[in-house]
This record gives C-alpha cells, sequence and structure tokens, in this order.
C-alpha cells in the first residue's frame, strides 16, 4: 500500500476543517482529475492523458474501469447512479449506462462540436450542468468561438447558460440546488449564480477570488472546497476564506466519499490523495 504522510502547512484559520493529514493513496498516473464516489464501486476518477477511467480502493489499488475514456475528465453520477463523463477527446458528455454502453448526452451546439466539456454537476431532478473550456481540442479545430456553461435537460435539450468566462473549469452546486458555482481558471475567481427551477442563471455575483481554481465541490454545511494553485481553499458560504490544505502536488480537483462521506479524496497530477475532513 502506498502511504507517505504529509504534513500540512498552517490553515488560513485557527479551526482546522480536517482531522488529519493528507496521505497518499495511489500515484504512478500521468494527470488525474474527476474524482466520483460510487456506492458500488469505490472511487473513480480520469487519468486523462492515459485515456482511462480507474477504480480506487483504500489499499492503493487501481484498476481500470473504462478504457478508452475518451480522455475523459470530470465526473458526475446522475440521480440514478449511472456515470456521467466530460469526454475531452471526443468533445462531448457522455452517461454509461447500467450495461456498460455508451449514451451521448451532448457533442453539438447549434450544429458545432463543443470544445472539451471540461466537468459537469447534476440536479436532484437530473439536469446535467457542464463547463465546455478549450483545453483538450487544438485551437484551429474550435468550432464555438467561445466557451460556453451548458444544462442539459432530462429530456436531453441542450441550452446554453453563459458565454461570460474566459475558462470555465468546475461547477458545483449548493446542498439546497438554489446557488450554482462556476469556476474561471483564467480569470482566477469563482462566480456564484442564483439558480430558478427551470435551470437558467439568475443574480451573478463574485463569490470568491483565487488561484487558478479548478475543480469545484461543496459540503453539507455549504462551504465550498476548490482545488487551486495554493492547495485545496475553503471557502464559507459568504465567500470568505475558511481554510487552505497543502498538497503535496498541484491539485486539480476533489470529491467528498468514502463509509461516512467524510473523507476528501483529492486528484493531483500524478497522484490520488485523500484527507478526513470534520
Amino acid at each position: 500500500m502506498l502511504t507517505i504522510l504529509c504534513a500540512l502547512a498552517a490553515l488560513a484559520a485557527p479551526n482546522s476543517v480536517v482531522a488529519g493529514p493528507v496521505e497518499k493513496v495511489a500515484d504512478g498516473f500521468q494527470f488525474t482529475e474527476g474524482p466520483v464516489w460510487t456506492p458500488n464501486t469505490g472511487l473513480l476518477f480520469s487519468d486523462i492523458p492515459a485515456d482511462t477511467i480507474y477504480r480506487a480502493d483504500y489499499r492503493g489499488d487501481k484498476t481500470p474501469f473504462r478504457s478508452p475514456s475518451g480522455h475523459s475528465n470530470g465526473l458526475v453520477l446522475d440521480p440514478g447512479g449511472r456515470l456521467i463523463a466530460c469526454e475531452h477527446g471526443n468533445r462531448r458528455v457522455s452517461r454509461t449506462e447500467s450495461d456498460g454502453t455508451i449514451t451521448v448526452l451532448a457533442d453539438s451546439y447549434l450544429g458545432r462540436k463543443l470544445n472539451s466539456p471540461n466537468d459537469a454537476t447534476v440536479r436532484s431532478d437530473g439536469t446535467i450542468f457542464f463547463t465546455d473550456p478549450p483545453y483538450g481540442v487544438d485551437e484551429g479545430e474550435r468550432q464555438l468561438p467561445f466557451c460556453g456553461v451548458y444544462s442539459i435537460k432530462p429530456g436531453g435539450e441542450i441550452a446554453l447558460l453563459s458565454v461570460y468566462f474566459s475558462r470555465p473549469n468546475g461547477i458545483c452546486l449548493s446542498p439546497d440546488e438554489k446557488t450554482i458555482y462556476i469556476a474561471d481558471s483564467q480569470g482566477n475567481f469563482i462566480q456564484a449564480y442564483d439558480l430558478p427551477g427551470d435551470g437558467s442563471l439568475a443574480n451573478s455575483r463574485l463569490f470568491c477570488r483565487c488561484d487558478n481554481p479548478d475543480g469545484i465541490k461543496a459540503d453539507t454545511q455549504g462551504n465550498i472546497w476548490a482545488a487551486t494553485a495554493n492547495g485545496i481553499m475553503v471557502f464559507r458560504p459568504d465567500g470568505s476564506l475558511a481554510a487552505t490544505i497543502k498538497v503535496p502536488e498541484h491539485p486539480s480537483n476533489c470529491a467528498f466519499g468514502g463509509e461516512d462521506g467524510n473523507t476528501l479524496f483529492i486528484t493531483a497530477r500524478t497522484g490520488l490523495y485523500k484527507v478526513q475532513a470534520k
């Protein structure tokens, strides 16, 4: 078992949000992303250049779950427990059905290929929200002149929600699903919007500024955990900084899971890490 304990740097607030050190679970990857905890399979995460979705357990054992993966990035589960994947290479959002077949949910907008879907979040009614920066596509192959934020409604309708981000990246919902957060990794900020029932964006406001925000997740208290150039930064619901968790490698994303749901899994370049959260 790969178990490397890494000392935490000083937190940005006196009350720690974690209950232990950062621990390496597995390594030897090329660029990890998109962790998601599944009740039956355990942790799934992407290795983008390796074109593989891996499964990992607490012992550090890693096994391929899906390969090729379309150079998948962000992963999330829909209300039925099916895996939703943002595929860089295939420039699409897909769903893995219970029998293992792949359904394409979105690969174009107004007849033009998407850039390279990056990350996604799913509302309890089945609506999928995803970001579409150009990180996985050559500039000369782009067909859309903007980097959009989209929704896919349960019936399959694709709606463009915003074109005002330079590099939209991580995306997540508040616990009550009334607020959606979108990270702009080039603009160095996270924006918040009210989210009406129709899935449109309303009341745009700056949530916080941070250096190169990537994947983001909300906990049950409404705090936002953001993978940034400075580590995992934890922001209170009012946007103030609660803590910064230093990680040995530049983190790309994070997700809660484990038997009690309080383990924070962190994807960071060549490694997969975990830390126990309070």
